[in-house]
């Protein structure tokens, strides 16, 4: 394990002075706030969990796309913002937004109770989705 952490940090700093600075992607995941709330109190685990969730399907279901072989490829760089929705009403309404626009994207429901609580981007260029996203601040 520790060569691994050690590989990756050699291949970031490599990038970093070879002088062509790779294109930056990010990962922007949108995480129901409402959940850490009353009535549902969820623990921040939970919280924490459906965000891995949903960043791993997005990663996995679109894992064939050059900009996430690319993410993955450089792990010592990988980047996600986590930003919050007040509910699961608006959290839909970004996926079918994002839907329309074409953007790719996973909506994770919760199972047995099938709630969508977190929605996870595959890796994108900032600048290709932040106009969408705008609305929503960082998850506190």
């Amino acid at each position: 394990m520790h060569r691994v952490i050690g590989q990756v940090l050699v291949l970031g700093r490599k990038m970093a002075t070879s002088g062509a600075e790779p294109q930056i992607l990010v990962q922007y995941l949108v995480l129901r706030k409402d959940l850490s709330q009353a009535p549902f109190s969820w623990p921040a685990g939970a919280l924490v969990a459906q965000a891995c969730h949903a960043a791993t399907a997005a990663l996995h279901t679109h894992r064939d796309h050059p900009h996430t072989i690319a993410y993955l490829r450089e792990l010592g760089r990988m980047r996600k913002v986590i930003l919050e929705a007040p509910d699961e009403t608006t959290l839909k309404e970004l996926a079918e937004t994002l839907q329309q626009k074409n953007i790719e994207h996973v909506l994770w429901l919760e199972q047995p109770e099938n709630i969508a609580t977190c929605l996870a981007l595959r890796p994108y260029p900032k600048e290709e989705v932040n106009q969408h996203l705008k609305k929503f601040r960082l998850f506190k």
